[in-house]
């Protein structure tokens, strides 16, 4: 749920209240957990990318992938671990795991990047950090990936959308999801 914070104070007991505005109605919800212990996070609010801007990445895919002879799922996955986004955790910690060597990570996870390999009792692992598929994106990652892909087709000699028409979208998009807020 969107919303802000509006005011802090100490009570009497020195905890914090904190008092905050939401965008849609909680009144329900109140009733239920007004007197139950909750747990709570909260988070500064990023916009979700947009369906276009998806679009617009899966066209740049597309075309690369054919001009390269690749399949659309290698390109983006390419694409993802070069211009995209470390996953983090609730706490901002950086995403990883290891795998035995003989693990094809890509049946488990696609976006992913190998950064370390190491021996454990005689065994080869492979470390990896986690790249955000492109759903959990917000605007300013997906423009980021939008823009690597861009360079790639550029590249490859591949005809992408002028500065301009990419500017334009990229405002579209954004007044887009200011509607929706």
């Amino acid at each position: 749920m969107k919303g802000k914070l509006i005011d802090l104070s100490l009570s009497l007991t020195r905890k914090q209240r904190i008092t905050l505005e939401i965008d849609g109605d909680f009144r329900d919800q109140f009733d239920e957990l007004k007197d139950a212990e909750l747990e709570i996070e909260i988070k500064k609010f990023r916009k979700k990318r947009s369906l276009s801007a998806n679009a617009y990445l899966h066209v740049l895919i597309n075309k690369i992938a054919r001009k390269l002879g690749e399949s659309e799922e290698l390109v983006k996955r390419h694409l993802v671990t070069e211009y995209g986004s470390l996953a983090k955790d609730e706490n901002g910690l950086t995403v990883g795991f290891k795998l035995p060597a003989s693990v094809d990570v890509n049946t488990i996870y696609p976006y992913t990047k190998c950064f370390d390999e190491r021996t454990e009792n005689g065994k080869v692992f492979k470390c990896y950090l986690v790249y955000k598929s492109t759903h959990q994106m917000d605007t300013k990652e997906m423009a980021q990936l939008i823009d690597g892909a861009i360079d790639i087709a550029k590249e490859h000699g591949i005809e992408t959308d002028t500065p301009e028409q990419i500017a334009r979208f990229k405002d579209s998009w954004e007044r887009k999801e200011k509607k929706h807020d």
